[in-house]
């Protein structure tokens, strides 16, 4: 089976299990795990913040950005696609009592004349508008990505605005092997980031929020109160640490191979559109339903997922090789 669901699916290499097992731990909710403690340190260092906090998941560490940024009776400002409004449960409003306003950008990016537009006066009918986050990647977007230019303007907007900013970075490395922009300077612009180390980097579990060092010192209370607390989890952040080494160049491979999918979905007939393709993601409409079309791949070999009534979603990672790409076009070749 090509199994082109999500870049979530792939599996630890041998040398990654290698690392795990001979990973250095300890007690991390004692701050004793000197695993968890290297890749923390490591991240805050690649991203010019203070600190890091490990966790379980991209969930866990937006949902604690959100938390630690806010009050009950704020609001975040985001792209009505973004990761923290559709697919996190609505936890901006059970886990931070905070209500949500809605941006409708392009390919899931807004911009500053948009976020200012979205603030709210200050009265007592109204939530206050507080954080603005954004997606870099955006996954519903078809893996587009802000550059730092714009994510310049949309700083100076935050600041100027008493807003805190938020980078939901999941796929953050897709996007800066196309940019060639430093982490750093994607570091500076933000009051808090999240990367997922369990994605395209192929680590088994992981996401990592960082930050300030009074930021951070909060996310870990919050991180406690919401599970995240982990014992001997080095393990973990030994494959995250061996993923940040050897995995971030071969991103390329991903995206090279998604904008060949998408080059040739734009000759079949049965595609009514496919959205631009920037990372490793490629989104299509067609004309029959997405329910009807999804197995019909699964009988030729290849997995997808629906992604609307009408679209699907492809998402290129590192066990998809050359070959299975030319597989996947034959494939939807004879579909026609």
């Amino acid at each position: 089976m090509i199994n082109l669901i999500s870049d979530t699916v792939t599996k630890p290499t041998k040398p990654m299990l290698q690392a795990m097992f001979e990973a250095e731990v300890g007690d991390d909710v004692f701050g004793e795990d000197p695993s968890v403690n290297a890749l923390e340190a490591k991240m805050a260092a690649m991203f010019r913040k203070d600190a890091a906090v490990f966790c379980p998941s991209g969930t866990m560490t937006n949902q604690i950005a959100i938390k630690t940024h806010t009050q009950p009776l704020d609001e975040l400002i985001c792209d009505i696609s973004s990761h923290v409004y559709q697919y996190e449960a609505g936890g901006y409003a059970f886990n931070s009592g905070i209500s949500i306003n809605l941006i409708e950008g392009q390919n899931g990016k807004i911009n500053s004349i948009q976020i200012k537009d979205a603030v709210k006066p200050d009265y007592d009918w109204l939530p206050k508008s507080k954080l603005v986050v954004i997606e870099n990647s955006c996954n519903k977007g078809g893996g587009s990505y802000y550059t730092l230019d714009e994510i310049s303007t949309i700083r100076k907007t935050c600041t100027a605005l008493n807003l805190k900013l938020h980078l939901d970075g999941a796929r953050l490395f897709n996007v800066l092997v196309e940019t060639n922009e430093s982490c750093g300077d994607i570091g500076d612009q933000f009051d808090s980031i999240s990367i997922c180390l369990s994605k395209g980097l192929g680590a088994p579990v992981g996401s990592v929020l960082i930050g300030d060092q009074a930021f951070i010192k909060q996310a870990r209370r919050y991180r406690k109160v919401m599970g995240g607390g982990m014992r001997q989890a080095g393990y973990l952040a030994a494959a995250g640490l061996y993923a940040l080494a050897n995995n971030v160049d071969r991103l390329k491979d991903d995206n090279r191979n998604a904008k060949i999918l998408g080059a040739h979905l734009n000759q079949m007939s049965y595609v009514k559109n496919v959205l631009p393709v920037f990372t490793n993601i490629v989104i299509f409409e067609i004309e029959e339903a997405s329910a009807a079309f999804i197995p019909k791949l699964a009988e030729k070999g290849i997995a997808a997922v629906a992604f609307g009534k009408h679209k699907v979603r492809f998402v290129c990672h590192m066990e998809i090789s050359d070959e299975m790409i030319e597989k996947t076009m034959q494939i939807l070749t004879s579909l026609q």
